[in-house]
């Protein structure tokens, strides 16, 4: 069986995480994604953070695998009319320039559809055309600010919070992923390519849309029964950081295990859930709570919510994480280990999944990444190194129908 996305031609005009991240996974899932880059240069990516002097960066090769790369320098004639060949025959452009960088290029979206109409467009900004900081340079932690991640995110007694998880740079390179398949969905249907916009501030806030929620509530009534300042606490008129609250129906918090003096990450995640209370009160060593006035309702327990933690970890001091949620896990409790870096990269079910994965890269050699975090029955993607700068430029161009010497003439005359 082929990969579902074989045959569909993706020209990568991204750098950085975003849209690398978007037209990775497609490359994943079999589109054929040619990576264009400026000669001598690359990604920006190729050189930050580097781990091995003169090689490319682990930033670079875990968010371009499975590609190809052409250099191209689309400030000349020559690679301005090799760009356009290529948009011909392709069916899908994604690019993440600043505001105007593409159109002063000379390739507007209305010039890339006179010279294909049935390709999809896909650009990734920091925030949609119409927004008064449509000009602002976005990075990961703008768009956590800009998208409401950042305010919520933290203690109450403390500043806003930036995430270690790429809300900004791959949820948006993810969801414009799913808009780029939706629109070759669409294509069958009408014959007519589209443009496919996500900005990071959107794609944030759709992560967001449970502290929307909140805003609205909070506006009704006042006050929120599930956050730790609930109901002794002061509220404001915007949702207010939760520390580690599980932004739910449930009470959850993180909890020290044993080692916790020494291991930054000996904690467990514990959540009290509703409609499991009684085997909660089991699991943990106090079957007289499930009797107790204070704490039978969940609306009972909350003004209590952080002296029935401090009992929790009083009974969690002798378990290591991983004890913990073994014997949690038999009585339905919702919990999980803090996994370190280290832990996820040598964990043997993620390796097993796929989910972790070990590929190889011309010069680097051998090194770890993420795979797919979607899961198929029908197939399994195989994920190969990230390739090195301009390593396909001369296949690609012989595909176009250039000879020997005119590929020969576009290096010397630093087009290609």
């Amino acid at each position: 069986m082929g990969l579902p996305l074989e045959g569909i031609k993706i020209i990568d005009f991204t750098g950085v995480q975003a849209g690398p991240a978007c037209t990775q996974l497609l490359a994943w899932f079999g589109a054929d994604v040619l990576k264009v880059e400026r000669p001598g240069v690359g990604d920006i990516t190729r050189q930050q953070l580097r781990d091995i002097p003169g090689h490319d960066a682990l930033y670079f090769t875990m968010l371009n695998s499975n590609k190809r790369s052409l250099t191209l320098n689309t400030k000349t004639p020559e690679g301005k009319a090799i760009l356009e060949k290529l948009i011909r025959d392709a069916d899908v452009l994604v690019e993440n320039f600043a505001p105007g960088a593409l159109d002063r290029m000379g390739f507007t979206w209305e010039h890339i559809q006179r010279i294909n109409p049935k390709l999809i467009f896909g650009s990734v900004k920091g925030f949609s055309e119409g927004s008064p900081y449509a000009d602002v340079k976005a990075y990961e932690n703008v768009a956590q600010c800009a998208g409401g991640a950042a305010s919520t995110t933290g203690f109450w007694d403390g500043p806003p919070t930036i995430s270690a998880a790429a809300l900004g740079d791959s949820n948006t390179g993810m969801h414009l992923a799913i808009g780029i398949l939706t629109a070759l969905i669409g294509r069958q249907k009408t014959g007519k390519g589209q443009k496919v916009a996500v900005s990071m501030q959107d794609a944030v806030l759709n992560l967001c849309r449970v502290k929307l929620r909140d805003q609205e509530r909070l506006e009704h009534v006042g006050y929120l029964e599930e956050y730790p300042q609930y109901p002794n606490g002061k509220f404001g008129d915007a949702v207010p950081r939760g520390g580690n609250a599980g932004g739910g129906g449930q009470p959850g918090w993180v909890l020290k295990c044993k080692g916790w003096e020494t291991d930054p990450n000996a904690y467990i995640y514990f959540t009290i859930q509703e409609q499991n209370w009684e085997r909660t009160c089991e699991a943990v060593g106090h079957p007289e709570w499930k009797k107790d006035p204070a704490f039978v309702t969940a609306q009972a327990r909350q003004p209590h919510i952080f002296a029935i933690f401090a009992e929790i970890e009083k009974w969690l001091a002798d378990k290591t994480k991983f004890e913990a949620v073994e014997r949690l896990r038999k009585f339905g409790v919702p919990c999980a280990p803090v996994l370190s870096m280290k832990e996820i990269a040598y964990d043997p079910a993620l390796r097993a999944s796929g989910t972790i994965v070990e590929v190889e890269q011309e010069e680097r050699g051998k090194y770890l990444t993420v795979g797919s975090p979607i899961k198929f029955s029908g197939f399994k993607p195989n994920i190969t190194g990230a390739p090195l700068l301009g390593e396909h430029t001369d296949e690609v161009l012989t595909a176009l129908g250039y000879g020997k010497e005119q590929i020969t003439n576009f290096h010397s005359e630093k087009v290609v």
